[in-house]
C-alpha cells in the first residue's frame, strides 16, 4: 500500500489479483501426507453428510411440507446438490490442494473474493461443529432414563447469570475429536470410517425392519385421503429446499485434496460414492418411515423411533437413538476436519500469520490450526445455544457452492494463464515469476479474471484472445441475470409488474449469456484436460447451480444475513489491514483487472 491516505489505482487492483494454479501447495516441507484413497474419502463424505438431522427432518418435511412424496423431495436434493458436487469434482482434480472453494476461487476469481469465501467457511465449521456437539447430550440422555439422570460431565447445565445451559459433553466430545485430527489424517479416516459403518448399519435396520412392518400391515401412510402430493408440487419442492441442507456435508471431501493419493481419479470417486449412498439411504429411510405412519400423524421430533413405537418396538428406539448419535459424532469430526486446512491454506498464501501453516513432520498434518480452531469450536459449544446461529452455516455452504460455479465457468472459457500440471510438484511463486519473466513491473501485460492483454500475439492468440474476452463479459452477464433474477423469484411482497418485468430482465440476460458461452465454445487450453473428471453439460450446469443456491441464500432470512454481515465485515477489516499487506503475492507475479 502507498504512502499517504489515498488509495492507487494499483492498490484497487490488488483485490483481484489470481494466485498461479502451480504454486497451489507449499515447496518448503509443509506438505500434508498423501495417506487417503476412495474409501477413506467415501467414510469421510458420508460420515460428514449423515448427521442426526435425517432423524427429525423426515417427521418435519413430511408432516409440513411433503407428505407421503417425501421421498421425491430427498431425490430433487440430490440431484441440485450433485450440480455442485459436480462442479467440485473437477475443480478439485485440477488443483489438487487443501483450501477448497477458498483456493479455487483464488485461482479463478481473485484474492478479495477468495479471502470473504474462506472467512466464511470458517464460520460455518465453527458453528457447525459447535451446534453438532450440542446436540449429542440430549440424545445420550435416553440411554440413562432422562436429562436429569446424566453424570455431571454429560448433562448440560443452568448457570445464573447465562442465558442458555453450559454443555461440558459438547465441548470435551470436540476435545477428543481434536485430539484425533490431530494423530494424523489416515487414524482419524480409519475412526470415521468405523463411526460412520456403524450408522450407515443402524439405518440400513430401520429400512429392513420397517420394510417388514409395512409389508404386514398394508402400508397405511400411503393410503391417505389426500393422495401422494397433499400440497402438491409447491409441497415436493418446499421440502427439497429443506432437505438440500441434508447432503452439504461432500465438500469435506474436497477440503482433502492435497492429502489424497491419486486426487484426479479418488476425489471424483468419493464425491460420486457419498452423494449415492447418501441419497440412496435417505430416500429408502424416507420411503419406509411415511409408508409406516401417514404424514399428519407423525411426531415431528422422533419421527422414526415413534413409528416403531406405534408398531409394539419399543426397544427400537435405543437403537435409533444410537444411530442419531454415531450420526453426530461422524458430523463432528467431518464439521472439525476441514476448518484447520482452509486456515492453513489461508497461512500459506500470506492472508494470516504464518503460524497457522506450521504442518508436524511427524503426523504431517496441520496440528497448531487443528487445536486452536478446535479450542474456537470447544468454547462455543460450551457457552453458547448455536441452533439461532445455524442459519449462518447455510450461507457459508452456499456461498461456496456459488463461487465454485463461477469458478469452473471461469476455468472452461476463460482460464487463468497458468493451468496446472499433473502429477507436477508446484514451484514456488518465486521460481514462476522468474520462469514465466511475469513482474509487478509487468503488470501491464498480464491478463486478469475479467482484464484485457496488450502484447503483441499471433493470429490464433488473438482469436482465443477475443473469444476469452466476450466469454468473460457473459459470465458476468451471468451474475448479474442471477442477481435481477432470484431476488424477483424470491420477494412475493414486490408488486406484480415489478417482478414480472425483472424477472423478465433476469431471464433474458441469463438465457443470452448461456446461448453466447454456448455458441463461442470452451478455452482451448481447458478442454485439453483428459486425465482428471470433467463437469458435463457446461455452461448450463453450472448456471443451473449457481440459480439453486442464489435462491436458497435469498430465502435465509434478514436475521441470518445481519449475523452474517457482521462476521463478513470484520473479515474484511482484517483483509484490508493485515491480508492485502502481507499477501505471498505482493511484489511478486500476481493477474491484474484491467481498467480497460
Amino acid at each position: 500500500m502507498q504512502q499517504g491516505s489515498r488509495l492507487s489505482w494499483s492498490d484497487l487492483q490488488s483485490l483481484a489479483r489470481r494466485k498461479p494454479a502451480a504454486s497451489a501447495a507449499a515447496a518448503d516441507g509443509r506438505r500434508l501426507a498423501k495417506a487417503l484413497s476412495v474409501p477413506h474419502l467415501t467414510a469421510i463424505g458420508v460420515g460428514s453428510t449423515i448427521g442426526a438431522g435425517i432423524y427429525v427432518l423426515v417427521g418435519t418435511v413430511a408432516h409440513d411440507h411433503a407428505g407421503p412424496a417425501l421421498t421425491l423431495s430427498f431425490l430433487i436434493a440430490g440431484i441440485a446438490a450433485a450440480l455442485s458436487a459436480l462442479c467440485y469434482a473437477e475443480l478439485s482434480c485440477r488443483f489438487p490442494s487443501a483450501g477448497s472453494a477458498y483456493h479455487y476461487s483464488y485461482i479463478c476469481i481473485g484474492e478479495s473474493v477468495a479471502w470473504l469465501i474462506g472467512w466464511a467457511l470458517i464460520l460455518e465449521y465453527t458453528i457447525g461443529g459447535s451446534s453438532v456437539a450440542r446436540g449429542i447430550s440430549p440424545n445420550l440422555a435416553l440411554f440413562f432414563g432422562g436429562q436429569d439422570k446424566l453424570p455431571f460431565f454429560l448433562a448440560q447445565v443452568h448457570v445464573k447469570w447465562l442465558d442458555t445451559p453450559v454443555d461440558p459433553c459438547a465441548a470435551i466430545l470436540v476435545l477428543i475429536v481434536t485430539a484425533l485430527l490431530c494423530l494424523g489424517i489416515k487414524e482419524s479416516s480409519l475412526v470415521e470410517g468405523v463411526i460412520t459403518i456403524a450408522n450407515v448399519a443402524i439405518m440400513l435396520f430401520v429400512i429392513c425392519a420397517g420394510g417388514w412392518l409395512g409389508f404386514q400391515n398394508g402400508w397405511p401412510g400411503y393410503d391417505v385421503p389426500k393422495g401422494y402430493f397433499p400440497n402438491g408440487a409447491g409441497g415436493v419442492f418446499s421440502g427439497s429446499a429443506t432437505l438440500f441442507f441434508a447432503y452439504i456435508g461432500f465438500d469435506a471431501v474436497a477440503s482433502t485434496a492435497e492429502e489424497v493419493k491419486n486426487p484426479q481419479r479418488d476425489l471424483p470417486w468419493g464425491m460420486g460414492l457419498t452423494l449415492s449412498m447418501c441419497c440412496f439411504l435417505y430416500m429408502m429411510v424416507s420411503a419406509v418411515i411415511v409408508g409406516l405412519v401417514p404424514y399428519y400423524a407423525m411426531d415431528p421430533d422422533t419421527p422414526i423411533s415413534s413409528a416403531f413405537d406405534q408398531y409394539g418396538m419399543q426397544w427400537a428406539a435405543y437403537v435409533i437413538s444410537s444411530g442419531a448419535v454415531l450420526a453426530l459424532i461422524a458430523s463432528l469430526i467431518g464439521a472439525i476436519l476441514p476448518q484447520p486446512r482452509i486456515v492453513m491454506a489461508m497461512s500459506r498464501d500470506g492472508l494470516l500469520p504464518p503460524i497457522f501453516s506450521a504442518v508436524s513432520q511427524r503426523t504431517q498434518v496441520p496440528t497448531l490450526s487443528t487445536i486452536l480452531t478446535g479450542i474456537c469450536a470447544a468454547t462455543l459449544a460450551f457457552f453458547m445455544d448455536v441452533s439461532q446461529l445455524a442459519g449462518m452455516v447455510s450461507v457459508g455452504t452456499l456461498l461456496a457452492f456459488t463461487m465454485v460455479a463461477i469458478s469452473l465457468l471461469i476455468v472452461r472459457y476463460s482460464p487463468p494463464n497458468d493451468m496446472p500440471m499433473v502429477g507436477a510438484d508446484p514451484p514456488s511463486l518465486e521460481s514462476l515469476a522468474l520462469h514465466t519473466g511475469h513482474s509487478e513491473a509487468d503488470e501491464g501485460v498480464l491478463e486478469g479474471p475479467f482484464g484485457n492483454v496488450d502484447e503483441a500475439l499471433t493470429a490464433s492468440e488473438v482469436t482465443n484472445m477475443v473469444r476469452g474476452q466476450k466469454a468473460k463479459r457473459c459470465i458476468l452477464m451471468v451474475c448479474f441475470g442471477v442477481i435481477i433474477f432470484v431476488p424477483a423469484v424470491s420477494f412475493s411482497s414486490l408488486p406484480f409488474y415489478i417482478r414480472c418485468t425483472t424477472c423478465a430482465l433476469g431471464g433474458l440476460l441469463l438465457l443470452g449469456a448461456t446461448v453466447v458461452l454456448s455458441c463461442i465454445g470452451q478455452d482451448v487450453r481447458s478442454s485439453r484436460q483428459t486425465e482428471g473428471f470433467m463437469c458435463p453439460l457446461v455452461p448450463v450446469l453450472p448456471i443451473c447451480c449457481i440459480l439453486i443456491n442464489m435462491y436458497l441464500l435469498m430465502n435465509l432470512g434478514s436475521h441470518t444475513w445481519i449475523r452474517v454481515s457482521v462476521w463478513l465485515a470484520a473479515g474484511a477489516l482484517i483483509y484490508l489491514f493485515y491480508g492485502r499487506n502481507h499477501s505471498s503475492l505482493t511484489g511478486t507475479a500476481y493477474e491484474r483487472v484491467s481498467p480497460a
